[in-house]
């Protein structure tokens, strides 16, 4: 049976911005059916943070207990369920449980049943410019940029859920000298360059190096052995594998409070597609993938304009065209992955749609995408 389910996406972040808990939002016909897609990703689900699972627009029922709920996840109950007989049924049988529930959609004046730990309360920050009443930490959803995150918090919301921080951020201006240094090393590698001159410009930034060999060992890379140094990591991984990892070392150089947010979402689009692009293209290619998704953002976490940015480097010609003018053989795949990022699942629906792929290897590859993105900040 064909999943018939397609998941998206969203962080939470606290009022400094860190992420403290993904959203997973679940869009289908039936709670039979969120079950068998929730309970086909048991071996990938995201374990670095706790994750919020919403069932969309359907009302959540005790048929929800049919999957294996893991021990980071909590079930989002809307304000407008709450007297629903079969809602109230499932709220007693996840107390039960010990599972923990979020209280989405409320409102001040809102009735609330007696006995109900919220840990969490979403709030509709547009309709509700403070967070009075709110029975648990309030989050605000529905912020356009990162003006209105500032006046959230300052009206006194304890987070905030969505996409806003990829919105009004300070305008374009010059590579920092550090994030030249990585651009010119990137250069050096993508261009086959004398290991010997790669590494007098590590030498040149301690910090530089350490954090590069700190990734190459991580677990998300899966190697047998410890990586040394950088000789020793050109000597085992080859010039393309380190061309990626200098290349997310550059997603992650950004210090803007937004950054942890924004890496998480550029490293999730590149590992995305990487996933999601291994039946399309070769594993040169993939590599590629990965490039466009985790660059797509680089504009924004260096402060500068992405033409700038691609004259600085030397990129294949179908990255480029993807990041540029979103045209080429990798852009679909680039505007699937920013579709995982929508509350709505119809424009996901639809980019699935044109490429002809199944919501399972969609929901599985986000996932992937996700759970690589936080390891990399655990």
């Amino acid at each position: 049976m064909s999943q018939t389910t397609l998941l998206t996406r969203e962080p939470v972040v606290n009022k400094n911005r860190a992420i403290t808990a993904n959203r997973i939002i679940a869009h289908g016909p039936s709670i039979a059916s969120v079950v068998e897609a929730l309970s086909a990703q048991a071996e990938v689900w995201p374990s670095h943070h706790p994750v919020f699972v919403s069932v969309g627009r359907l009302v959540p029922t005790p048929e929800l207990m049919n999957w294996a709920v893991p021990d980071n996840a909590a079930i989002e109950i809307p304000a407008q369920t709450l007297a629903h007989p079969q809602t109230q049924a499932l709220m007693a049988r996840l107390q039960e449980a010990g599972v923990g529930m979020c209280l989405t959609w409320f409102a001040p004046g809102t009735a609330l049943p007696a006995g109900v730990d919220w840990r969490f309360v979403l709030m509709d920050g547009r309709r509700n410019p403070t967070p009075g009443g709110a029975p648990g930490l309030s989050l605000a959803w529905g912020l356009s940029d990162l003006g209105a995150f500032r006046q959230a918090v300052g009206a006194g919301y304890d987070g905030a859920s969505g996409w806003f921080f990829l919105h009004g951020n300070a305008p374009a201006k010059a590579l920092s000298p550090g994030h030249a240094q990585i651009v010119r090393l990137l250069n050096l590698v993508r261009s086959n360059g004398e290991i010997r001159d790669i590494e007098a410009v590590l030498k040149q930034d301690v910090a530089l190096s350490y954090k590069l060999l700190r990734y190459i060992n991580s677990a998300g890379f899966g190697l047998m052995c410890e990586i040394q140094s950088f000789r020793h990591a050109v000597s085992i991984l080859g010039y393309d594998a380190l061309n990626k990892w200098l290349s997310l070392l550059l997603v992650t150089a950004s210090r803007d409070p937004s950054a942890p947010a924004m890496m998480q979402t550029a490293i999730a689009r590149g590992r995305f597609m990487e996933e999601v692009g291994a039946g399309y293209f070769d594993a040169g290619e993939r590599d590629n993938l990965f490039i466009t998704g985790a660059f797509s953002l680089l504009h924004v976490l260096l402060g500068t304009s992405m033409q700038s940015l691609l004259d600085e480097m030397n990129l294949p010609a179908n990255v480029s065209e993807a990041l540029l003018y979103g045209q080429g053989e990798f852009a679909p795949f680039l505007q699937l992955a920013q579709a995982c990022e929508s509350f709505d699942g119809s424009g996901l629906a639809k980019a699935a749609q044109a490429l002809h792929l199944p919501y399972e290897r969609i929901n599985r590859a986000q996932l992937v995408g996700l759970g690589f993105a936080d390891s990399l900040q655990a």
